[in-house]
């Protein structure tokens, strides 16, 4: 396609979900992915986890919404049937009461307007969901080379909050595939090892991009979902200008451990926040469990200023988180072979996304979404492509932001809450939980 109506740079879940939404909506797109398969970019290192509980009222009914795709995954797509699809394993989600999340307050009141399920849980009735952990509490969270690390602080958990509805996405690579399959259906059109190395420019807006091939390709709306790498692409376009949001490639490292003998976890256990150790995991395929961090203040962070360009072997991190959950979790056996994930997030200043147009007209972003937005990838699809109308038919957002619908809870959210022009958001965790 040498004339699409919008070019969409990036087929990771949440490119390839705005992909498919705009498709459906009847505009031509074309995808742009320097990776050889859509899905493999910074989607394939996801953890994958559908949760609910956000610190912001906003960011809580986003997520909300997006669970419901998740869990209709096959009928949202509309593929034929007996198409390979990506699977929602409903596990619930757990999170720990901690001086650090304030016990929960902000999500329980956030959850509890919303409508969202929960339930609040004793030391006692975590401990019979979970018989592997242990209540001390070890806050705040150290460095290996620490003297108090792994000595209790002499407290104990006070309990903690559950949602039913939590779960994770087996094979996220695979879900951003299915978007971009079912985006196919409407027209839309891919092309990966596709490398976007300028924004051209026409009479004072976008007017397309030019590849490393040298080819030119042109449209009057460019979309940058470029994940790690959405800040470079910001820079070609000249756009970062007016953002008081800003966003960067940041290194993470996941661990992957088996379950301590005699424990299921895999068929047993839950994704678990857990702000005490600084560390949240889920269930993983062979009964493992997944390990990552939650940014604690002892911790630095790796920033990359070049996406492709950073080191993609475990450090001492990897040992620093598994040690931090076996603090918790005393019978955990860690193997001497390291196993688990080396990524980057795409983060922002403030951990929450930018969904919004920018300062150069038909340049559009969806960025900072690395590390907790995997989850809203549909409704962010939704989202963006009613950004994308309502600015090209003349709708000044910045002034008059655009009000969104979420149809499936019936609620309506202001988009100028994710503009580039936005204040930093006090609210927010500044970390992974957004």
């Amino acid at each position: 396609m040498n004339s699409p109506d919008a070019i969409i740079i990036g087929t990771g879940v949440i490119g390839a979900a705005i992909a498919f939404e705009m498709a459906k909506a009847g505009w031509k797109t074309l995808s742009l992915d320097r990776n050889a398969q859509v899905g493999h970019g910074s989607t394939a290192g996801s953890c994958a986890i559908i949760r609910m509980h956000y610190s912001t009222f906003e960011g809580t009914a986003l997520a909300w919404e997006g669970y419901h795709y998740w869990r209709d995954w096959a009928e949202y797509l509309g593929l034929p049937e007996g198409a390979d699809l990506a699977r929602f394993h409903q596990t619930g989600c757990l999170v720990m009461k901690t001086e650090a999340n304030d016990q929960m307050v902000k999500h329980i009141r956030c959850s509890a307007e919303l409508g969202i399920p929960f339930e609040e849980w004793s030391a006692e009735e975590v401990q019979a969901r979970l018989p592997i952990y242990a209540m001390d509490s070890y806050a705040p969270a150290r460095r290996l080379d620490d003297p108090e690390f792994g000595k209790p602080n002499g407290g104990r958990m006070g309990g903690a909050v559950f949602w039913p509805n939590g779960g994770y996405v087996t094979d996220p690579a695979l879900s951003a595939q299915n978007l971009m399959e079912a985006a196919r259906l409407y027209g839309a059109s891919v092309r990966n090892r596709a490398e976007v190395v300028e924004i051209l420019q026409s009479g004072g807006r976008v007017a397309g991009v030019k590849l490393a091939s040298g080819e030119e390709v042109h449209a009057p709306v460019v979309i940058n979902v470029a994940g790690p790498g959405s800040a470079i692409v910001n820079r070609m376009a000249g756009v970062t200008g007016d953002m008081t949001i800003q966003t960067r490639p940041l290194r993470q490292e996941v661990v992957h451990l088996p379950a301590p003998e005699g424990f299921d976890f895999e068929a047993q256990g839950t994704i678990v926040s857990d702000s005490d150790i600084a560390c949240y995991c889920r269930p993983e395929q062979g009964n493992h469990i997944l390990i990552g961090s939650e940014d604690p203040a002892c911790d630095p962070h790796q920033w990359c200023e070049d996406d492709l360009d950073y080191d993609r072997n475990f450090t001492d991190q990897w040992t620093t988180q598994a040690m931090r959950y076996a603090q918790r979790v005393p019978s955990l056996g860690i193997p001497s072979r390291m196993r688990g994930v080396v990524d980057l997030y795409d983060a922002s200043t403030d951990w929450i996304p930018i969904y919004d147009k920018s300062s150069l007209p038909g340049f559009y972003m969806a960025c900072g979404t690395s590390g907790n937005q995997y989850k809203n990838a549909p409704i962010a699809g939704k989202m963006m492509a009613a950004l994308v109308r309502y600015c090209e038919e003349g709708g000044d957002h910045d002034a008059a932001p655009l009000q969104l619908d979420l149809p499936y809870i019936g609620r309506r959210i202001d988009v100028g809450f994710y503009s580039r022009k936005r204040p930093v958001n006090q609210e927010s965790s500044f970390s992974v939980l957004g």
